[in-house]
């Protein structure tokens, strides 16, 4: 196991955080002086997803690439009949705590799927916390809920994942599920993008029975207390203050839509979103790290 980390982040540190959460793992490299950057991973992965890119966001920033809650090493602790532990509301606070035990109260953040929905929805709620924001593959929770019931059939793992029983269909074969899922959403429709490494990480999450009703409760919380939250922002005009920066993905995200992920965003949250397209499937900082990262540092240099 640290054989595989060292190799997959040379010269950062292995952090273990106690926090409101339970206690959450990151690794953290870069100068300690350097404005420090979050990194949060997206479903069904884990912190390792960033490690075509962190070595070099961490020549000019302290980087922490934290495992959110419920997946990869972090605490999975269970679900509850509102779904607020897992809401992304609850996990921003508790990143919020996270970062401050670590000495960082201020910092940009780069969010990839479910991680960019806890990012976002953190910088909403505390703008003051937030210098950037960087979302990858994603459009708002709220608007994603539209477009599924709009066309049903689209995202089938959505409400598949939100529904009141997946764990048991899930726990039969959790590698057969997830590796579907990889392979559906990657450009070439294959497992050829990820790391050994950093899949044999992703498995060794997935397969825990816990870390499979955290992914569920994830969805929940999305059907749910995300989307209320999305509704009562839009309804209050509340929109994202800090620089935000979109990556969409030609192959997935902006694939057959009605709208674009830059045009849903600038309707809802934030008017003044700068972004660009990138060819790849889902899964940029994996699929295509040559676009993804010098986009990245360019936004996060200012």
């Amino acid at each position: 196991m640290a054989d595989v980390q060292a190799d997959l982040f040379p010269g950062f540190e292995a952090l273990w955080i106690d926090g409101p959460g339970g206690r959450a793992f990151a690794r953290a490299g870069g100068p300690a002086d350097g404005p420090p950057l979050l990194l949060l991973h997206g479903f069904p992965q884990t912190h390792a997803m960033w490690h075509r890119l962190a070595p070099s966001l961490a020549r000019t920033h302290r980087v922490v690439c934290l495992d959110l809650k419920g997946y990869g090493w972090s605490d999975a602790p269970p679900g509850d009949a509102g779904h607020e532990a897992y809401a992304k509301r609850t996990q921003g606070r508790e990143i919020v705590a996270l970062m401050e035990r670590i000495g960082h109260v201020h910092f940009a953040i780069a969010g990839h799927d479910r991680g960019a929905r806890v990012a976002y929805r953190l910088a909403l709620d505390e703008p003051g916390r937030v210098a950037r924001l960087a979302l990858l593959d994603i459009v708002p929770t709220l608007v994603q809920w539209e477009r599924i019931e709009a066309h049903p059939g689209m995202n089938a793992h959505w409400p598949f994942l939100a529904g009141p029983a997946p764990e048991t269909a899930i726990g039969r074969g959790p590698d057969a599920y997830f590796e579907g899922l990889l392979r559906d959403w990657t450009r070439t429709h294959d497992l050829a993008a990820f790391a050994p490494d950093a899949l044999a990480l992703y498995r060794q999450s997935w397969n825990v029975p816990e870390r499979i009703h955290a992914m569920c409760e994830d969805y929940r919380a999305g059907a749910g207390p995300d989307r209320a939250a999305d509704a009562a922002d839009l309804a209050a005009g509340r929109t994202l203050a800090m620089p935000t920066l979109l990556l969409s993905s030609d192959a997935y995200l902006e694939h057959g839509k009605p709208e674009t992920a830059l045009a849903a965003w600038r309707r809802t949250f934030a008017p003044a979103i700068t972004g660009s397209v990138i060819a790849s499937g889902h899964f940029l900082a994996e699929e295509n790290p040559g676009a993804a990262l010098p986009a990245l540092q360019a936004f996060l240099s200012g």
